[in-house]
């Protein structure tokens, strides 16, 4: 979603007329965001306020694909979580009990207000024998005061803590893609991941065998697509340079 719709809540240029675009030829699509903060029908609403409508059906964050993969692995679990309405309505949604008394899961999501005594509480819990995940490995996120921690930086500060790794749902875990083709009833061989992050969004849909597609309208710059081991099939200034074909 960001650098590829949006920068800062602004719409980027053409990103309207995509969608616009992809609604008339009748493609099924998601917007993927591995920010865990807010509900779909926030982003829906932050998107509208941008001049961007897409249902909140069409939007798929790392909290919604962490609550599938939990409740995939334990249904009727229960989790302790450090995060905010974002991902305890998507877990609560799914039948989680959200406790911190013996969970079966610590989970960690974004915040804006990360506590160290709930952190204090997951480092404790995860030792005393807590399952740890965490909604994305995103190690900082943009704000208009500059950047801040996020997820993988309190996952850093746990691991270090409790000796223990987390399991990672977001991207670029391919897990949050093949959730998400699921929604859609979509198949990888028929679709397409369009991203502005070589290290995340170009890893996942290249891993879940989606054609990929880098945008330059967010945080890639084309002289850093080199040092990457792997590359994009496809590299466009925006979303606004892409054709979208009628569905046959």
């Amino acid at each position: 979603m960001d650098g590829v719709l949006v920068h800062e809540e602004n719409a980027l240029p053409g990103a309207d007329e995509f969608i616009r675009r992809l609604d008339e030829a009748g493609k099924r699509f998601l917007v993927l965001t591995n920010n865990s903060i807010y509900t779909p029908r926030d982003l829906q609403a932050r998107l509208h306020a941008s001049g961007i409508d897409i249902p909140a059906e069409n939007l798929w964050t790392s909290a919604l694909a962490t609550a599938q993969f939990l409740v995939d692995q334990r249904p009727g679990g229960s989790a302790f979580v450090v995060g905010e309405a974002g991902l305890t309505t998507a877990l609560h949604d799914v039948g989680y009990i959200l406790t911190d008394r013996d969970p079966d899961y610590v989970v960690i999501g974004e915040t804006r207000t990360y506590s160290f005594e709930a952190i204090t509480r997951a480092i404790r819990l995860i030792e005393g024998g807590a399952r740890y995940i965490v909604t994305n490995p995103d190690a900082t996120g943009p704000s208009p005061e500059g950047t801040l921690p996020a997820a993988g930086s309190v996952a850093a500060l746990i691991t270090h803590a409790t000796r223990r790794n987390p399991y990672f749902v977001g991207k670029p875990n391919p897990l949050m893609i093949r959730a998400g083709l699921n929604t859609i009833g979509a198949h990888s061989e028929t679709t397409a991941m369009i991203g502005d992050r070589m290290d995340t969004d170009m890893v996942a849909g290249m891993e879940a065998g989606l054609h990929t597609i880098l945008v330059l309208s967010g945080v890639t710059d084309p002289a850093e697509m080199d040092r990457f081991p792997y590359r994009p099939q496809q590299v466009v200034q925006s979303v606004a340079d892409l054709e979208v074909g009628v569905r046959g």
